[in-house]
């Protein structure tokens, strides 16, 4: 597929500011790593967010050389993480592949692994009904995420890489993360380095939180702020919630204010535009990225 740049700007017209804005591939699902990198260096972007199944495709260390010839950073892998398993063969392949990860980071040049940390072990999936019988225990399920983070620590710091835990917002907490405020993820982070274990604003995630103002504020007092991740929450919402997500301005985030929390709790980082969305993800990637970049643009960048 040939990407190709944006329509340039009228002659006179300002050139955007975007040397902190982040294409997150799972954004452009249709495209492949090197479509995502061609993409962003077309579009002026100097960032990418990047999925391990796009660096599975491509291969570890091309991925890792296609970033780099592209000159392009790499602001966060996503993702680490579902370590709720209650049983030995379930911890032991969730702390594999949590490793792994941390490696894979480590090689393409992030310090940052995004960490979505599990539902309850009765899910049987995304939006799916319970497993007869399967364990429901919220509060055991969280116990474990933060026994794992614990033993995962020590191996991302021989690797210089952080684990960044990401609050879901509570519609998740059955099948994807029970964690799923910014205080809960910081309380857990607590015990541990700051350069090891970090948090994510992800709007989506967490607009509704009443105390959202407090925590970005306590993340930025802890340093423990590692990525600032955007997108709008869109109604109605569709059957899979996950997709529910927009372009900015689209829904009903209020993104200057957020984005003034982030940036006076010290955020000096990338912004990743990260959209699930099957009516985005059928459109042609290069008109995505512009958008995300006029959006971002509009309604982000003023406010850092």
């Amino acid at each position: 597929m040939t990407v190709t740049a944006p329509v340039a700007e009228t002659a006179g017209a300002a050139v955007p500011d975007l040397s902190r804005l982040s294409l997150n591939t799972a954004t452009t699902k249709a495209w492949t790593l090197e479509q995502a990198v061609v993409g962003a260096v077309a579009a002026g972007l100097p960032a990418v967010g990047l999925w391990r199944d796009r660096v599975a495709e491509a291969g570890l260390e091309r991925s890792a050389q296609i970033v780099r010839d592209a000159g392009l950073r790499v602001s966060s892998l996503c993702r680490g993480g579902f370590l709720t398993a209650d049983d030995d063969a379930g911890r032991s392949a969730a702390l594999e592949d949590n490793r792994a990860a941390i490696v894979e980071a480590a090689t393409l040049g992030t310090s940052e692994v995004i960490m979505v940390v599990g539902g309850l072990p009765a899910a049987t999936g995304p939006n799916r009904p319970p497993r007869p019988g399967g364990d429901k225990d919220l509060v055991a399920a969280r116990g474990r995420v933060a026994d794992r983070i614990g033993e995962l620590v020590p191996f991302a710091a021989e690797h210089g890489v952080r684990l960044v835990l990401e609050p879901l917002h509570p519609i998740f907490a059955a099948d994807r993360a029970v964690l799923s405020t910014l205080g809960q993820c910081l309380d857990m982070a607590a015990p541990y380095p700051a350069e090891t274990v970090g948090v994510v604003v992800d709007t989506y995630h967490v607009w509704w939180d009443p105390q959202l103002q407090e925590q970005i504020a306590r993340a930025g007092r802890e340093g423990r702020l590692a990525s600032y991740q955007v997108c709008d929450w869109n109604q109605p919402i569709a059957a899979d919630p996950l997709l529910s997500r927009g372009f900015m301005g689209d829904g009903f985030i209020d993104f200057p204010t957020i984005t003034r929390w982030v940036a006076e709790a010290g955020y000096t980082g990338d912004v990743e535009v990260e959209i699930f969305n099957q009516e985005i993800w059928d459109a042609p990637g290069n008109q995505t990225v512009a958008t995300m970049a006029e959006r971002y643009t509009e309604l982000v960048r003023p406010y850092l």
